[in-house]
């Protein structure tokens, strides 16, 4: 910068300068008083687009009048809490008050309910005046004292003063339940809501006369329980069902306990059965057809805990109402409709997870209904063939719908469950099923265990070839590698139950071979023969593993024949003469031997490939 650069202004340029500037500031002035004025005498003018596209001084102006400072501690004690007090303490004063005139018979009955009504009247009218204030918790928390206050005078108008008939009284509860209905839809707020389900499900206690009123109980609760169910589909209150299922629950185990077993001629079997059953209808409809604004917090009720609880209390109610009745027959033929309804339920529009709650639900009705209709081995079979049904439908499922991940899981773990109950049946079975079997191999225990063979073959085929076909496709749901358990995972457990079935089987089938003989070497004899099928069977399954070059089944035949070899020593051994243990472990060293020599030569390559010295040297030169 130069020398020229730095020298002040004239003072007579300073002066056009600022002379200059003052003229503008009044020229801004004039021009925003105008703008005041056009808007103060024609708001429509505001439309145009010069006049909104700058800010105008209006609405900050505004904004300052109508901005209030944050109250202090003072002013919130003095306006909010001292109100409060002073409202308790008025209501205190005045139930103290009615207490003393009743004490001193100043006010009658009618005097005491209408005393009631009013102050209750008053209290839910007094309350909206906090709410439009925004005193929302202190306003809601009102209209509970006042509605309560309702119902209790109408409840003394009935029960203590009988000054009311039932229908009338029940028609104001009624009423009063209405009221608090309309003010939580037009306020939008599920605690008044919550408020109006208490009363609607507290009027039956409140107006009981100790009578069987089997068809009014059940007709209102529906009602309520119609109404709560409409008011979630509306509003996405899940939290009511909260109250609404528990309460409906609550009063049919109450009737059933007091009026069910005492006479029945009057009333059928039937009205609590269909009652039932439109209970059973009205709380599955919430979880149908999900609302999509329904927030995650929420959604495990009507998705989850909601169909859990609706099948487990209409599973129970049903069994309790028709074993009572006599009806046990029929109970399995129930199971399998409440499979069948979940089945279809299914078809109709609703979340993943529902969907599969619901597969779930559907399966273990059938697995109830199994041990409800059939007796003894029956069971089992039935275990059996459903687990295998199972583990086919969620592999078909895995193939054709890759996507649904749920359903597969659920469909897996469900068989294994069925297979593993098929095999419990099967492992306990001679402890009652079959006390006396006479004929070894031809008999229904035999029989049983094939059955169970055949559930196990089948199910180590399916989950092998779902496991290999979701290989080459390189599809993660036909093998999940996360998930538990995998296709491969219930292959092994299959195999392994195979294993475990065939020896018990054939264990059985022989000991009731020597069983039946007249000997005194019989049980020598059988020892033995279990100790050859064990070794034979050993065998069959090591060759197996060294066709397949399945390590899987060569461990398992390793284990069993230290098993046979360990009971050869150690049990059998004790009671053979010198012939019998000649030729017994005669056989035992050949056959062990021939393994021991399989092994050594390594016909099938199964030793690691050791590296060689140049090979060694790359390695340590790299």
């Amino acid at each position: 910068m130069g020398p020229d650069e730095q020298q002040p202004q004239p003072p007579h340029e300073q002066a056009q300068a600022t002379a200059d500037l003052a003229s503008l500031s009044a020229r801004v002035e004039a021009l925003e008083r105008q703008l005041a004025e056009l808007q103060s005498r024609h708001p429509s003018d505001l439309q145009s687009p010069q006049l909104t596209t700058p800010p105008p001084p209006k609405p900050p102006t505004t904004h300052a009048q109508t901005a209030t400072p944050k109250a202090s501690l003072e002013d919130r004690i003095g306006s909010q809490l001292f109100s409060r007090i002073g409202i308790v303490a008025l209501l205190i004063a005045t139930t103290l008050f009615l207490k003393w005139a009743i004490d001193n018979h100043w006010i009658g009955p009618i005097g005491r309910v209408l005393a009631g009504l009013i102050a209750g009247a008053a209290v839910v009218l007094w309350s909206e005046r906090f709410r439009r204030q925004g005193f929302r918790p202190f306003a809601y928390a009102l209209k509970a004292i006042g509605t309560g206050a309702l119902y209790l005078s109408l409840w003394a108008a009935f029960q203590l003063y009988h000054l009311l008939p039932a229908p009338i009284a029940l028609g104001a509860m009624i009423l009063v339940t209405a009221w608090n209905a309309f003010m939580a839809w037009s306020q939008d707020s599920e605690l008044l809501a919550a408020y109006a389900l208490a009363g609607a499900f507290a009027t039956p206690a409140l107006l009981s006369t100790g009578g069987n009123h089997e068809i009014f109980l059940f007709t209102y609760l529906l009602a309520i329980d119609i109404a709560t169910v409409i008011l979630v589909r509306l509003k996405s209150w899940p939290r009511l069902l909260l109250g609404a299922f528990p309460a409906t629950v609550a009063y049919f185990i109450a009737w059933y306990v007091v009026w069910f077993n005492i006479d029945r001629s009057n009333q059928p079997v039937a009205i609590t059965e269909f009652s039932l059953t439109l209970f059973f209808l009205a709380f599955t409809i919430p979880s149908l057809s999900p609302r999509r604004e329904e927030s995650t917090r929420y959604s495990s009720i009507t998705e989850i805990l909601l169909p859990l609880a609706n099948a487990t209390f209409i599973a129970l109610a049903l069994y309790s109402v028709l074993e009572d009745a006599g009806h046990h027959p029929i109970l399995a033929w129930i199971a399998v409709l409440l499979a069948a309804i979940y089945l279809g339920l299914m078809r109709l529009p609703q979340s993943t997870v529902t969907r599969a709650v619901h597969l779930a639900l559907a399966v273990v009705f059938l697995t109830i209904a199994i041990p409800l209709k059939a007796s003894g081995r029956w069971i089992t079979i039935g275990w059996l063939a459903e687990g295998a049904a199972l583990l086919w439908a969620s592999a078909h499922l895995a193939s054709s719908t890759p996507a649904n991940k749920t359903s597969t899981s659920i469909l897996r773990r469900l068989s294994i469950l069925a297979l593993a109950l098929g095999l419990c049946g099967l492992l306990i079975q001679p402890l009652w099923f079959y006390p006396a079997v006479e004929t070894a191999f031809i008999n229904s225990r035999f029989a049983t265990a094939l059955a169970g063979l055949t559930a196990f073959a089948l199910s180590t085929i399916i989950a092998l070839r779902t496991s290999r076909i979701g290989s080459l496709n390189n599809d993660p749901t036909a093998q999940p590698a996360t998930s538990s358990p995998n296709w491969l995972t219930i292959a092994a457990c299959s195999v392994i139950a195979f294993n475990l079935t065939a020896i018990l089987a054939f264990v059985r089938e022989l000991d009731t071979i020597w069983r039946g003989t007249v000997n005194h070497d019989a049980d020598l004899q059988n020892s033995l023969a279990i100790s050859a099928f064990l070794l034979l069977y050993g065998a069959i399954l090591l060759a197996l593993g060294f066709w397949k070059r399945s390590a899987f089944l060569r461990w398992q035949a390793l284990i069993l024949l230290v098993f046979t070899i360990g009971k050869a020593f150690l049990y059998d051994l004790r009671n053979l003469s010198q012939g019998y243990g000649v030729l017994s472990f005669l056989g035992l060293g050949a056959l062990l031997m021939a393994i021991s020599f399989a092994y050594q030569k390594d016909w099938l390559a199964l030793r690691e490939p050791q590296p060689s010295h140049t090979e060694e040297e790359k390695a340590g030169v790299q």
